[in-house]
């Protein structure tokens, strides 16, 4: 990207040396030698960490900060577009002149620091890169590389000289231009050079194939080297804090991704003593950690679901986390826009779903609303979306149970109900009860209140198809809604089931889904108990057997690591859900007759569940968590549900 001349004109006006046009004049200077590693010659402060002697293997050394001047460098007249910069920061590419120095030839970048912030960000930079000096294989490998400085004197502390930071040129493009690209995927893939040899290091076998395939292996790449390289940050108590996809680079040379310059970079510990204490120390390092995870999760996000690069979609994803929505309900929020400009199916959404959802569910770690719920980077490391087909891994039993719900969500979306599809999704059903990790009453105390969407029950289903009636009625989404009331001292809730429909032109329905739309309310006071439920309650032969099958049915496979039983327990817990009276309201768009309204009522009362027209047919909870819900009726049908935020659309 070419620099305007008249700004270059200008730093080239500058007195005493104060830009990167003109040499530097007025102190001792000390030139790079030809050595593996460099001595500085800059006086440091008190509290800048001393050059370490090498213990750490191999690539360990001296302190490699330089000072260099001005002729040591051919200034180009453009700047790449992918060099990020503050306002208070003139950036430059250069090339090193220097016959003595190692560097000679390359190219380096010359970031000129003009406030005292940028200043005192500069010299943090170089601090840490003593501290990192140790192990310089890790630095040189997922770090950008900082050489030196360019400063009119000997001492690095001045804050009113000019103050240059020499730093590696990595590719002419962050992440988030790479991403901006048009042809991104192949171009990427290029310059990562991908072959098999490559794939290897997250456990893949082979390169190419559809789409989804070779981004989500491209991103596990990707995120393997970001989760390794700020790992190596947080391994030697320091914590980057300024994560984002203008500050991580792609090397062209070595293919790996290099985290941005740490001007930002953080201590665990305190250096005031008077503050630093091993309790506090401790509770600094976790949330320094816990922040750099989230930035992270952010830039996650950014690579996998691209609509999430305009800033509008970004700012409502953000908002959406900032109020204190579980982030496990993240893809029933994003789902609307998703879906919206991708009718055969959004990449995004494919590679999340993908091994059972492990991609959400890694987002929701990463992302938790709780710091001390964030997953770390060795964690993250292990995680199935992060792991190839050929690597064994062991998940947890959390990462299963989301898998299980995560299936049964998918498959309850695909609105196919053949035979075997409903065994399956009652099958799907049984198990998480079986697992559920919220037995205890006051669990369901705490995760009730809030919006839940029906998305399947296990009762029978009636259609539009078949009977043909008058109405045509097309029931839209179904919401149970649990509000816990201020005024009871027992654990009381007020509960709505709001059932959307339309009321569609019987002409044209199959094709024409549009109509006059309403809502069918109806609410009722809820009390919670503890409860059971009782799966086998006869001790007959034929019942024994019965349980002997559906205990291998349940245990076998990977479930049996989950569940850890020998065989069924007789009973679970469950909460115990009794009924008040009902109030029940229709609203309409178009006016109705009475008896039009009792017409509409009845259809819309055959196609729903008769637990959610009738609130006093749920008897008890049998699973809860943080997104997925299941409720059972009288008859003994379950009702699935997910956790319903604020939509993105909205």
């Amino acid at each position: 990207m070419p620099v305007v001349a008249a700004a270059a004109a200008a730093v080239a006006a500058r007195p005493t040396g104060a830009g990167p046009a003109r040499p530097l004049r007025g102190g001792v200077s000390a030139r790079p030698c030809r050595r593996r590693g460099f001595r500085a010659e800059a006086s440091s402060s008190a509290s800048t960490p001393a050059p370490v002697a090498a213990d750490e293997g191999a690539g360990a050394g001296p302190c490699p900060v330089v000072r260099f001047e001005m002729g040591d460098f051919d200034v180009a007249d453009r700047v790449s577009v992918g060099l990020h910069g503050r306002s208070d920061e003139m950036i430059f590419e250069a090339t090193v002149r220097d016959p003595s120095s190692e560097l000679y030839g390359s190219t380096v970048v010359l970031r000129q620091l003009m406030s005292f912030q940028a200043k005192r960000r500069g010299r943090r930079a170089l601090e840490v890169l003593k501290k990192l000096a140790r192990r310089q294989m890790m630095y040189h490998s997922y770090a950008m590389q900082v050489h030196g400085y360019v400063t009119p004197g000997n001492d690095v502390e001045q804050d009113d000289g000019s103050f240059i930071l020499v730093h590696g040129y990595h590719g002419s493009y962050s992440l988030r231009h790479w991403l901006q690209l048009s042809d991104w995927l192949p171009t990427l893939e290029a310059t990562l050079a991908l072959d098999e040899e490559q794939v290897r290091r997250v456990g893949d076998d082979s390169v190419g194939g559809p789409a989804v395939t070779r981004q989500l292996r491209l991103i596990r790449i990707l995120m393997r080297d970001l989760l390794i390289g700020v790992n190596y940050l947080h391994s030697h108590g320091l914590a980057h804090t300024e994560l984002r996809l203008e500050n991580v680079h792609v090397s062209p040379i070595d293919k790996h991704v290099k985290v941005g310059i740490l001007g930002n970079a953080v201590d665990f510990h305190d250096n005031d003593p008077r503050n630093s204490t091993l309790a506090s120390n401790d509770e600094r390092r976790k949330m320094m950690i816990a922040f750099d995870m989230r930035c992270v999760g952010f830039i996650m996000a950014k690579m996998v679901l691209r609509e999430l690069m305009d800033s509008s979609t970004f700012l409502k994803f953000k908002s959406f986390l900032t109020k204190g929505d579980d982030p496990a309900c993240l893809r029933e929020f994003l789902l609307p826009i998703l879906c919206r400009n991708s009718p055969s199916g959004n990449i995004g959404l494919q590679m999340l779903d993908r091994q059972w959802g492990a991609g959400w569910n890694l987002l929701a770690l990463l992302l938790a609303t709780k710091p001390d719920k964030r997953i770390s980077c060795v964690d993250a490391l292990r995680h199935p979306f992060l792991c190839g087909p050929k690597w064994r891994i062991n998940p947890s039993v959390d990462v299963i149970r989301w898998g299980l719900g995560s299936t049964a969500v998918r498959m309850a979306e695909d609105y196919i109900y053949g035979q075997h599809q409903r065994r399956r999704l009652a099958y799907f059903v049984e198990l998480m009860e079986v697992l559920n990790p919220n037995p205890r009453t006051e669990n369901w105390l705490n995760i009730l209140p809030g919006h839940w969407r029906l998305l399947y029950c296990t009762g029978r289903h009636i259609g539009l198809t078949l009977r043909q009636p008058s109405p045509r009625i097309l029931i839209t989404d179904v919401f149970l809604t649990f509000a816990q009331t201020s005024d009871s001292i027992d654990p009381v809730f007020s509960l709505t089931s709001d059932i959307g429909f339309k009321i569609m032109a019987e002409s044209d329905w199959p094709h024409d889904k549009s109509g006059s739309e309403g809502t069918l309310s109806v609410t009722s006071s809820a009390r919670i108990a503890t409860g059971r439920i009782y799966i086998h309650e006869q001790d007959g032969d034929d019942s024994r057997v019965a349980s002997s099958r559906s205990s291998r049915r349940y245990l076998r496979g990977k479930w049996r690591k989950v569940s850890k039983m020998k065989e069924l327990p007789a009973s679970l817990p469950t909460v115990n859900i009794t009924m008040d009276e009902l109030d029940v309201s229709m609203s309409c768009s178009s006016t109705l007759n009475v008896s039009s309204a009792q017409k509409v009522l009845q259809e819309i009362r055959t196609q729903t569940p008769p637990e959610m027209f009738d609130l006093s047919k749920i008897v008890c909870g049998t699973y809860v968590d943080a997104r997925l819900m299941i409720l059972r009726g009288v008859n003994g049908s379950a009702l699935f549900f997910t956790r319903s935020n604020s939509r993105a659309d909205s």
